[in-house]
């Protein structure tokens, strides 16, 4: 590794800084809410199936492109690429990143507002209607959704203006951590309530009839999502990965990681869920409106609400650390910027954008782009279009267009991925994950 740049001390360091760049609101948030609303244990399934199948080798990929060139991920493609019109790719990765930090960063900020409720008691004790109204008037006020997104750029900030080794690394060792044991504390709790067999039912014991090209589309978008493939993140992580570390166990590791969130998570809200006879298909109102309901049903529901929304804060942390790391990466090593400069003036930029993300549930609901609201807008360009076609691209860029000695002499490093596992490898990355991302880009289109 370059001398002149950092990078992670350690492999460990390597795999909690990706797990934690792709474990986030997607495991807690949106797999719970897609699981409930696309038949439980057969969606699991399949989500299993494709992670593996496909999710992997993109992300060594990623890792490959960025270990093998020490560079952000536009001087990654620059580096690489036989001519500089790949270089797009590189910019691809920097606009998707920025626009997903906009909208995500809204999400990320109701978790902050919640933290405050649940610590202050103040969703003890309220009605199922008033719980909701509670979660609509914050939505659709003005000032404390934005001030609530405003702090949670700023600390992801401050992460970020530290570095690699000293910022990103050593925070992803404490957090992701304490985001395990939270999780397992919350476990505990939900299979002890009365009637959680239900729920653990609901999430283990696949009904294979709920199988439908509507189930095998929403599992496979769910894996690329929650990887954080297509954006450049791991590609940045990646170049900062020691020669001597597998990339094969590190994309291993990672992606386990991510499954035990997700399935942790699962286990935290069905069985709660099905014990108090709430509606496990809520979609995205089951953490924020769901979940406080239930909460307030269970003996020290205070604490464990308050639990439950800090886990969801750090998850939702990890996961903008990446994003924002991202372009500032892009901005130190193409434009010559301090790391705390940039690291200011991209997280106000993102902030200046992304409040007009948090408005649109507010004073702009009625603007509408194509019959979208500006958050809806945002997720549907990054998640359908953005993400998949850099990832399309650069399953081709990789299959098509690199030697295939050159990647496999990266893959190489402190690897035993030869003979017949690197060709199954290299035959998904040139045949089946640009099918299945094409179906994915597909379906954006007709939805």
């Amino acid at each position: 590794m370059d001398s002149k740049r950092n990078g992670f001390s350690s492999n460990v360091g390597a795999i909690l800084a990706a797990a934690g760049g792709a474990v986030g609101l997607g495991n807690i948030w949106r797999f719970p809410y897609m699981l409930g609303q696309n038949g439980g244990g057969a969606f699991l399934l399949v989500y299993l199936l494709f992670v593996f199948m496909i999710g992997v080798p993109l992300m060594m990929t990623e890792f490959v492109i960025g270990r093998g060139t020490q560079s952000n991920v536009v001087g990654a493609y620059r580096k690489l690429g036989t001519t500089k019109r790949w270089v797009f790719l590189g910019v691809f990765g920097i606009i998707a990143a920025f626009l997903i930090y906009a909208f995500y960063s809204v999400v990320a900020g109701w978790t902050l507002n919640y933290i405050v409720l649940s610590l202050s008691g103040q969703l003890s004790g309220l009605e199922k209607e008033t719980v909701a109204q509670v979660f609509s008037d914050f939505t659709q006020s003005s000032f404390w959704p934005a001030l609530s997104q405003f702090f949670f750029i700023a600390i992801t900030g401050i992460v970020i203006s530290f570095g690699v080794e000293k910022g990103i690394e050593r925070v992803s060792k404490v957090l992701m951590p304490v985001l395990f044991f939270l999780l397992v504390v919350m476990c505990v709790r939900s299979i002890t309530l009365p009637g959680s067999e239900k729920g653990l039912l609901f999430l283990f014991k696949p009904d294979f009839s709920k199988i439908n090209a509507n189930t095998l589309l929403a599992a496979l978008g769910q894996s690329f999502f929650s990887l954080s493939l297509g954006m450049g993140a791991m590609v940045t992580y990646g170049s900062y990965i020691r020669k001597q570390d597998s990339l094969l166990k590190t994309s291993n590791w990672i992606s386990v990681c991510d499954l035990l969130v997700a399935i942790l998570a699962g286990i935290v809200i069905f069985p709660a869920v099905f014990s108090f006879g709430m509606n496990p298909s809520a979609g995205p109102e089951l953490v924020y409106v769901v979940l406080p309901n239930v909460f307030n049903n269970m003996p020290g529901g205070v604490v464990f609400a308050s639990v439950f929304f800090i886990l969801l804060g750090i998850a939702a942390l990890t996961s903008t650390i990446s994003l924002l790391e991202i372009i500032v990466a892009f901005t130190v090593e193409e434009l010559n910027w301090k790391r705390s400069t940039s690291s200011v003036i991209v997280s106000f930029g993102v902030f200046l954008i992304g409040v007009f993300c948090t408005l649109s549930f507010g004073p702009l609901k009625d603007f509408l782009i194509f019959g979208r609201t500006i958050f809806e807008l945002f997720d549907l360009v990054t998640a359908s279009y953005i993400m998949p076609i850099g990832a399309l691209l650069m399953t081709i860029f990789i299959g098509w267009f690199t030697p295939k000695e050159v990647i496999k002499e990266e893959i190489s490093h402190g690897d035993s991925m030869k003979g017949i596992l690197f060709d199954i490898y290299y035959f998904i990355i040139r045949y089946i994950a640009p099918a299945a991302l094409l179906v994915i880009i597909i379906s954006g289109f007709l939805s």
